[in-house]
């Protein structure tokens, strides 16, 4: 009954990180008959073609050409990470010659509390030498192998009353007893299957173990962690090999560090968007001007999902714009632009979930309450195109456990599939056509 949902959590379970989501990504496009490409080499691609390349591990950009080869772009973009913690170069630490700790730092906005007394492990990627090379490699402690303990109430009176964590003090992962220390780089040489001074350096991240659940009164709403924003990767991800591909180049992307402000090389404020797009254009033959015309006739569905009316605090949101979980696609709205959406593409993107019979949802925050941001408008500034932001509606935003409803899946999976293979035309500048 709820297999997009199964396999959505199933997905989550096996993207402990950003490395290793992307990682669950590239292995289904292979499987799928993807051409893996290099940024380092020429590229050689032909109308017909399925595409895809990384960056860093932890990016990724697949395309599809249609048999009529060069044409504009339809993109749906999402991200990969998630707030969390990452460990520093020299992360073990002892504590009065009993305990072993980890140093780690806050990545992204988290709710901090959300972390204590979980079961937590470890993964990312190291880097290992062989010889006179680098290598990549994905780790994963699979095991429940940290753990954030709370104070007592009994010397920490003020935890319900508004306590100001300091992620320095309060919020430090036990890893081990006394006797641990010196272990963590072993444990990881082990799992990894080398030698520890192998290991040359890495990106480690603690995350979540707690598994996925399917809940409510009819199984209505389910829980995970990661859901912002693998849900809208995995959906898109689904959309994008059942469409098909006429009249215009289908691309998937996903990028890293949208959680810190997508200022990375793999990040949508990089070049990796533009030229995965202007490289792919040259290689089809397609001029400068050709590729810039293309450019401006695409259209982008940045997907990062939405906030949910909480049922405690109904009064948090806009009386006119809330947003449900189960009720459809969310697009988002606001005058400042941290959301892209302006009437041109949310009018075009609800007549193709119309067409497709997915409900549409239309959120924008109180003016009173700062809200988020997403990748649409930075991504914007690098390749210019009519850009839509939408999401599905999730509670407890940046939880290390979060929620959403269980049929929104398949709402996103339909609306994205029919965007993928609508044909937006565009006549003049504020003119449309969807074939």
């Amino acid at each position: 009954m709820h297999t997009p949902v199964s396999h959505f959590i199933e997905f989550v379970r096996r993207s402990p990180s950003a490395f290793h989501a992307v990682d669950e990504i590239t292995r289904t496009l292979l499987e799928r008959g993807f051409t893996p490409l290099s940024e380092q080499d020429a590229w050689s691609v032909a109308p017909g073609g399925r595409y895809f390349v990384t960056r860093n591990r932890s990016s990724v950009v697949a395309f599809a050409i249609p048999e009529c080869g060069f044409a504009p772009f339809q993109i749906v973009a999402s991200h990969s990470d998630s707030p969390t913690f990452k460990l520093k170069p020299a992360a073990e630490d002892e504590v009065c010659g009993q305990y072993v700790r980890l140093n780690v730092e806050r990545y992204g906005g988290m709710i901090m509390s959300t972390w204590f007394d979980r079961p937590l492990s470890i993964a990312g990627r190291v880097l290992v030498r062989d010889g006179s090379r680098m290598l990549t490699r994905l780790v994963d402690l699979g095991r429940d192998a940290v753990l954030i303990p709370n104070m007592p109430i009994h010397f920490n009176r003020e935890v319900n009353s508004g306590y100001n964590y300091n992620p320095q003090v309060d919020l430090l992962p036990l890893y081990g007893g006394g006797e641990a220390r010196g272990s963590l780089m072993r444990e990881i040489a082990k799992v990894l299957g080398v030698p520890e001074d192998a290991i040359a350096s890495g990106d480690l991240f603690l995350y979540n173990r707690t598994p996925g659940s399917i809940w409510g009164a009819s199984d209505e709403f389910f829980s995970c962690p990661r859901i912002d924003d693998l849900e809208c990767a995995y959906t898109s991800l689904q959309a994008f090999l059942l469409a098909g591909c006429e009249g215009h180049i289908n691309v998937f992307a996903v990028f890293d560090n949208e959680e810190v402000g997508s200022g990375s090389k793999q990040g949508a404020d990089s070049t990796l968007l533009s030229d995965v797009l202007t490289r792919t254009a040259a290689a089809l033959g397609a001029s400068d001007s050709q590729t810039r015309a293309a450019i401006a006739a695409s259209f982008m569905a940045s997907a990062d999902n939405a906030h949910a009316v909480h049922p405690n605090h109904p009064e948090k949101y806009d009386a006119q714009n809330r947003t449900f979980m189960n009720a459809g696609v969310v697009i988002k709205h606001n005058a400042n632009q941290k959301y892209t959406t302006d009437a041109v593409s949310s009018a075009i993107f609800a007549a193709i979930c119309e067409r497709a019979g997915v409900p549409v949802q239309h959120f924008s925050n109180r003016s009173d309450i700062l809200g988020g941001s997403t990748l649409g408008n930075i991504a914007n500034t690098h390749a210019s195109m009519n850009t839509v932001d939408i999401g599905l509606a999730q509670l407890a935003m940046h939880s290390c456990y979060e929620t959403a409803g269980t049929a929104d899946v398949d709402h996103m999976i339909r609306a994205l599939t029919a965007f993928y293979e609508t044909q937006i035309t565009t006549r003049a500048d504020g003119e449309f056509e969807l074939g």
